[in-house]
């Protein structure tokens, strides 16, 4: 077991011969009932292959969407996916327990993998519930028993307590994933080991995350600076009394501004360690604007302006460890990118430790032909990782550590 991480991992257990339950997570984006691939399941593949190489009987748990949703999916299209990425068979059971699935997984030999239906199809997943309550319903009841041993590779779900995450923990040996081990002891080199300075990069057009981080780090010691461009830097400018023109009426339309008392009491507690957008830049026929923050802005406001990329990028340069949530501004148009590559170029040159979380995040690194492998550590998890950094526990987390205490 590590003392590090305070769980056991595939290193702690013999797999050859032993059927074992892994709960990851192939939540895709679909487009026309079509699942697209996902770096999920790449990087869940690995997890799933090396059990399978070292003569395991793998047996795939996972969920696509949300019941009423257009994603709320079966699992059949995630099969072709996983085998693609594993590079071997990955056979589909149309079920999640019941007699088919009792059969098939009866009936594996070592060194293959089946892949279960949605979990969410059964209505225990989604219950938030201790362990120890998730370990009497009737979905741990019926495949626990088929099993030696439970994986949880599903870091990016684990700060949900739901019944295949937390449920199989009490009743079956239980192990980190690769995903889950590498997701817990790198993020945590953004947190509470941290190399100081550690500056935090929020950004993005959804501010309710960064609201929710910005009022736990504002007087936190691990958190040395916070850089904060995009929605949540005209937030702050705002609650600051600064006109930002045109966006402040924008931000109401969106109902941002409701978390405008927040924002304020956040900023004036975090003090100096909070910067904020010195200039802002807007686009007009093709062409980029700049003012000074507080100065008229002729259009709506959508990137950090130059002298605010520029002090953005020194703060990044002289950090130890850097965080990155969001773009600095609309990205994808040319005029308004400025700010976005000037500042996560100077991430990528750092010599810091660097976390990158975020779909648009990654795709900004992507467009600017910036390479991730440069990156201390790309995280797929999006509310987890925020749970983790706004201090909360996680119970899939947790769970690992309680059974490998038991």
């Amino acid at each position: 077991m590590s003392d590090e991480l305070g769980f056991k991992t595939l290193d702690d257990f013999d797999w050859k011969g032993r059927t074992v339950l892994v709960r990851v997570d192939l939540n895709c984006p679909v487009e026309k009932g079509v699942v697209q691939d996902s770096p999920r399941v790449a990087a869940h593949a690995k997890t799933i292959r090396e059990l399978a190489l070292k003569g395991a009987r793998v047996v795939v748990l996972a969920h696509q969407g949300r019941p009423g949703d257009e994603d709320f999916l079966p699992l059949e299209q995630h099969a072709a996916l996983l085998e693609k990425h594993c590079r071997k068979k990955v056979k589909f059971v149309p079920d999640v327990t019941g007699p088919e699935v009792e059969k098939r997984v009866k009936k594996m030999v070592d060194g293959k993998i089946v892949l279960l239906d949605n979990l969410r199809f059964s209505s225990e997943e989604m219950l938030e519930k201790t362990p120890e309550e998730h370990a009497k319903s009737t979905l741990v009841r019926k495949l626990a028993p088929l099993a030696q041993a439970f994986v949880n590779d599903a870091y990016s779900v684990s700060h949900r307590s739901h019944c295949s995450v937390v449920g199989f923990t009490p009743v079956l040996p239980s192990f980190a994933g690769r995903v889950m081990e590498a997701e817990v002891r790198e993020n945590a080199k953004a947190a509470e080991r941290a190399e100081h300075p550690n500056v935090y990069v929020l950004g993005g057009a959804k501010p309710d995350d960064c609201v929710k981080l910005l009022k736990h780090v504002a007087q936190s010691s691990a958190v040395d600076k916070i850089l904060c461009g995009g929605v949540i830097g005209e937030l702050c400018l705002i609650a600051n009394g600064v006109d930002v023109g045109e966006k402040k009426a924008f931000i109401e339309s969106k109902g941002w501004a409701k978390s405008l008392p927040e924002v304020k009491e956040a900023v004036e507690k975090g003090g100096a360690k909070i910067i904020l957008p010195i200039d802002l830049a807007w686009e007009k026929n093709g062409q980029r604007f700049e003012a000074e923050a507080g100065k008229p802005v002729a259009g709506l406001a959508m990137d950090v302006g130059s002298k605010t990329a520029k002090a953005f990028a020194a703060e990044v340069k002289a950090a130890k460890s850097v965080y990155v949530k969001g773009p600095m501004g609309q990205f994808e148009n040319e005029a308004l990118s400025l700010g976005t590559k000037e500042v996560f170029s100077a991430v990528v040159k750092s010599k810091a430790f660097s976390l990158v979380g975020g779909g648009h995040t990654l795709e900004a690194f992507e467009k600017f032909g910036l390479s991730t492998k440069r990156i201390g550590h790309v995280s797929l998890s999006g509310g987890a990782l925020l749970s983790y950094l706004c201090g909360e526990k996680l119970p899939g987390v947790e769970a690992l550590r309680a059974a490998a205490r038991s």
